[in-house]
């Protein structure tokens, strides 16, 4: 297998059916890899089993079913999540849960059910979808931002735990992305005009990030090209998180 391929390889995608999900189930499988899509509901096309990730016997089922499908597995791409907006103070008890549920713990339940399999393998991969709201705060994205915080301290610890076992974990940290929970989001808003000008605005390159764009990063990380690294997260942002860029100057007239 060279290094711009995933030729001989088997992945399973969680969330795979939309979004940035079936952006990465699409890219890894143009790039030679099978792959099982583990979702809800059908992706449009490809292999797709059913799985609830906040119930672990199904997930356990799934994955052992993908990888007997698939002849082993070999990569794991946690797309699977839900969103919330609001303040600490918006939401209750269960609702922080449901977010946890999927957005973390659901992550926990794939991996660890693919450990098994992905140590037999000799190019494993963990590619977790985190986001620019662990590292920056963003208004009214309380309990999203503390489930993605987690999913990258998860993502580092998992790095350190499973390296020697020739696992390499590493998590992809999108700006915010042209999704249909995005235009969902802009379709509710008083003024969707306004606030797709705003959420453009915020990033350097004014422009919302495509689930292309995630889908390449997160395919480079889980290619041999990357097989140096490990416990990484790599920004799909336009430099949101770390640039502060200056307005241009507008000479008088």
């Amino acid at each position: 297998m060279s290094p711009q391929t995933l030729d001989g390889t088997a992945a399973i995608v969680t969330g795979g059916a939309s979004g940035i999900g079936r952006a990465v189930a699409e890219t890894l499988g143009a790039a030679g890899a099978q792959v099982t899509v583990l979702d809800l509901e059908p992706p449009p096309h490809g292999r797709f089993l059913h799985c609830d990730v906040t119930d672990d016997t199904e997930v356990r089922s799934a994955v052992a079913a993908a990888a007997v499908a698939m002849g082993g597995l070999d990569i794991v791409v946690n797309c699977a999540g839900i969103g919330a907006q609001g303040t600490i103070a918006d939401h209750t008890d269960a609702e922080w849960r449901k977010v946890f549920e999927v957005n973390v713990f659901g992550l926990v339940r794939v991996s660890r059910a693919a450990l098994p399999h992905l140590r037999r393998s000799s190019a494993a991969a963990i590619v977790n979808i985190c986001s620019i709201a662990a590292t920056t705060g963003l208004p009214e994205r309380a309990v999203y931002s503390a489930s993605k915080g987690a999913v990258l301290a998860l993502t580092r610890a998992m790095a350190a735990d499973h390296l020697s076992e020739g696992i390499r974990v590493n998590c992809v940290n999108p700006g915010t992305v042209d999704t249909p929970w995005v235009q969902r989001l802009l379709a509710a808003a008083a003024d969707p005009d306004a606030e797709l000008a705003a959420l453009q605005a915020r990033q350097p390159h004014g422009r919302l990030v495509s689930a292309a764009e995630v889908a390449a990063a997160v395919t480079y990380l889980a290619s041999p090209a990357a097989a140096s690294t490990t416990g990484t997260m790599l920004e799909v942002d336009a430099g949101m998180h770390s640039l502060r860029l200056r307005a241009p100057v507008v000479a008088p007239r």
